[in-house]
């Protein structure tokens, strides 16, 4: 299937946490077709960069089809992982030096398996810079902040 406008969903995901670690949220804003949907959520002792990933692994779970996904993030942890570092951190096992397990190895295994699903474009965005779509991802992700408080 060719892509087009019509067949690209897109996902725009930020993390948000109150004390690093603390209580965190995450929000989601997919868009496909003109169609939106919001997704929040929070856990009460998490970092920001737990809550950036699983912002997006709660993006990418609710799509029920192989998909052509564009994924906007503020968070070059998030974006540089999925395009620069992931397939060394996965010739290793996720370990570094010293044979213990890389920070968040859990969720990139996840995401990762997400990513394996779909064709996806990892765009970064600055956060906090007036960007719509990453203003209102970062409200819902603010939102699950206080879920969780």
């Amino acid at each position: 299937m060719p892509i087009s406008v019509e067949n690209i969903v897109e996902i725009y995901s930020d993390g948000a946490c109150s004390g690093n670690p603390g209580p965190g949220g995450r929000g989601v804003l997919l868009r496909w077709n003109g169609i939106e949907r919001e997704l929040y959520g929070g856990e009460r002792n998490t970092t920001n960069n737990r809550m950036e990933i699983q912002a997006v692994i709660e993006g990418l779970k609710v799509l029920k089809k192989t998909s052509f996904v564009q994924v906007y993030t503020d968070s070059t942890y998030v974006q540089k992982t999925m395009t620069q570092w992931l397939e060394g951190w996965k010739i290793k096992d996720y370990k570094i030096k010293g044979g213990t397990y890389r920070v968040n190895h859990d969720l990139w295994r996840e995401l990762d398996d997400l990513n394996q699903k779909h064709t996806i474009d990892w765009c970064w965005v600055k956060g906090h810079a007036g960007h719509q779509e990453n203003e209102r991802a970062d409200a819902l992700a603010r939102k699950g902040v206080e879920l969780v408080r």
